[in-house]
C-alpha cells in the first residue's frame, strides 16, 4: 500500500458541513479537494479547492470528477449507490459500496448487525398496511415506524402509541417500505466513532454521551457516565467487527443505547458523524483528519482526549444568531457552517474544553 502523496486530490460527494470539515482536514495534510453536489447552497464549497454543482447521476459529470481526483469519499449516506459503484470502476472509493448499501437499508443493517452478535431492538420488516398491523401485534406498542431508506435527524420516522395510530402512521410515511421497531428501555445514548485504514488497522474514540432534542443531537459530552463506560468495550468490539466485515475504510459511526443487558445497537453511519465533532479540539487527531488519513493510506492518528472534559453543543436554527457570544468563553471553540438560518437546521457547533 502506497500512501497518497500530498498534492493529490480527494473527491468529496456531498456539499454539507461534513464535507466542509473534511476539506479543512485534507488541506492541513496538503491535499486538494473537489466537491461534487447538486445543492445551490453547498457550504463545503467554501473550504474545498474546487466545486462542481451537478447531479450525481450524470456519467459525463462523474467521468470528469473521477479524472480530476485520486480518491473519492462521500459525506452522507443518502446518495444513490449507482454513482459510487460507477466511480469505483475508475478510482478508489472509500468507504466502499458495501458499507453504503448496508447503512442505506434499515432492515439489511439490523440483520447484518444481528448476524455479527449485536443486540438490536425488536423489529419487523413492513411492506404493507397488513404487515404493519401484524408487526404491531408481534412487537407491541409503543413502537416507532421508520422508512426503510432515507431519513435522519428524526425524519422518516413516526411514533405509534395506540392501535388507533397505525393507519395514520402508515399514511404519514407515504406507505413506503419500512421497519417497525419496538421501544427499548435505556438510560443513555452514546456512539462509537471508529476509523479503519486500508491496511485493516483500527482506532476508536472514547464514547460521548449523546443527548437529543426532537430527534436531533443537541449535546455530546465526555468523559461519559459510568453506565456508558461499562458498555464501551462491548460496543467498540461490535463496531470493529462491523468495519472488518464490511471491509470499511474511513470513519464509521455506530449509535447505541445503554440497555439493561448491554449495549443496544441503533444505527450506523459510514462517514464522519455529528457526535464526533468534539474531536476537532477535544482529541489529539480529529475524526475528520483520521478519515482523510484512512482513505489516503496514511497511519491513523491518536484518539486520546486533549482535556479533562469535553462538551459539544449543536447550534440549531436561530441558535446561530447568538453564536458569537461563545467567543467570550475560555476554551470554547466555535464552528459556523456558513448556512442560511432555518428552523431545525444544524447551523454550527461549539466545543468547550476543561483542561
Amino acid at each position: 500500500m502506497t500512501p497518497l502523496p500530498p498534492g493529490s486530490t480527494i473527491g468529496i460527494l456531498g456539499g454539507g458541513q461534513l464535507g466542509r470539515m473534511l476539506a479543512v482536514a485534507a488541506a492541513q495534510l496538503g491535499y486538494s479537494t473537489r466537491v461534487l453536489a447538486p445543492d445551490e447552497e453547498a457550504v463545503a464549497a467554501q473550504t474545498a479547492s474546487s466545486f462542481t454543482r451537478a447531479d450525481y447521476q450524470s456519467r459525463i459529470v462523474l467521468d470528469d470528477f473521477a479524472a480530476a481526483a485520486d480518491v473519492v469519499t462521500y459525506e452522507f449516506e443518502n446518495i444513490a449507490l449507482d454513482p459510487i459503484t460507477y466511480l469505483a470502476t475508475q478510482l478508489p472509493v472509500h468507504p466502499g459500496a458495501l458499507s453504503l448499501a448496508t447503512a442505506q437499508d434499515r432492515a439489511a443493517e439490523k440483520s447484518f448487525v444481528g448476524d455479527l452478535g449485536g443486540r438490536t431492538a425488536p423489529w419487523r420488516l413492513v411492506t404493507s398496511i397488513e404487515a404493519l398491523h401484524a408487526a404491531v401485534a408481534a412487537i407491541g406498542l409503543p413502537a416507532i415506524l421508520k422508512t426503510l431508506r432515507m431519513g435522519y435527524d428524526g425524519k422518516g420516522q413516526v411514533r405509534i402509541t395506540t392501535p388507533d395510530d397505525v393507519d395514520s402512521a402508515w399514511d404519514s410515511i407515504g406507505g413506503r417500505p419500512a421497519i417497525l421497531e419496538g421501544f427499548v428501555e435505556f438510560s443513555h445514548e452514546f456512539s462509537i466513532i471508529l476509523a479503519r485504514g486500508q491496511d485493516g488497522s483500527m482506532v476508536s474514540y472514547p464514547p460521548p454521551w449523546n443527548e437529543h432534542v426532537d430527534g436531533i443531537l443537541a449535546r455530546s459530552s465526555l468523559p461519559a457516565p459510568v453506565e456508558i463506560a461499562r458498555q464501551w468495550g462491548e460496543a467498540a468490539a461490535l463496531t470493529g467487527r462491523i468495519a472488518e466485515q464490511l471491509g470499511h475504510v474511513g470513519v464509521l459511526a455506530c449509535e447505541f443505547f445503554v440497555g439493561a443487558d448491554g449495549p443496544v445497537f441503533n444505527e450506523m453511519a459510514p462517514r464522519v458523524h455529528n457526535s464526533g465533532h468534539w474531536t476537532i479540539e477535544g482529541a489529539v487527531t480529529s475524526q475528520f483528519e483520521n478519515h482523510i488519513r484512512a482513505i489516503c493510506g496514511l497511519p491513523l492518528g491518536d484518539t486520546g482526549l486533549t482535556a479533562e472534559s469535553v462538551e459539544m453543543l449543536n447550534l440549531i436554527g436561530e441558535d446561530a444568531n447568538d453564536a458569537l457570544t461563545y467567543l467570550g468563553e475560555h476554551d470554547a471553540h466555535l464552528h459556523l457552517y456558513g448556512k442560511s438560518v432555518r428552523p431545525g437546521r444544524k447551523m454550527g457547533h461549539v466545543t468547550r474544553l476543561v483542561r
